[in-house]
């Protein structure tokens, strides 16, 4: 039995597939082939196989460079980030460069009170024209 991978990653050699569903780095199908020629082709052009879609039949590896692996770990973590997690309240206030003192001070003091009660806070500030 294949162990899962949650995280997405650089596989290298531990391929538990014999057949594999090959992408090239220019995002272009290979179609399905053996992992040894998988592992051949990855040594030819310095590349390293990467799984993206396990539950497919056979399983999607990705030809990628190092340099693609760390952008796609950076954009992933960005996704995550950018999600709120479930049960997490996040309020959002957006107000005019221009506001006027008192509205600003109002604003301070419903921002201050979600803080309290453990909200997420995003403040967006418009340009005034």
């Amino acid at each position: 039995e294949p162990k899962t991978k949650a995280a997405f990653g650089s596989v290298g050699r531990r391929i538990p597939y014999r057949i594999l569903h090959v992408i090239n780095q220019d995002g272009e199908s290979l179609g399905n082939m053996h992992r040894a020629e998988a592992l051949k082709l990855m040594d030819q052009h310095d590349l390293k196989l990467v799984l993206l879609h396990e539950n497919a039949e056979p399983p999607v590896y990705r030809l990628m460079t190092g340099q693609q692996i760390h952008e796609e770990q950076l954009r992933r973590a960005e996704k995550k980030k950018a999600s709120p997690k479930p049960g997490m309240v996040q309020k959002e206030l957006s107000f005019s460069s221009a506001i006027a003192k008192n509205d600003l001070e109002t604003k301070t003091k419903q921002i201050a009170q979600w803080i309290e009660k453990k909200y997420h806070v995003k403040v967006t500030i418009r340009q005034a024209k």
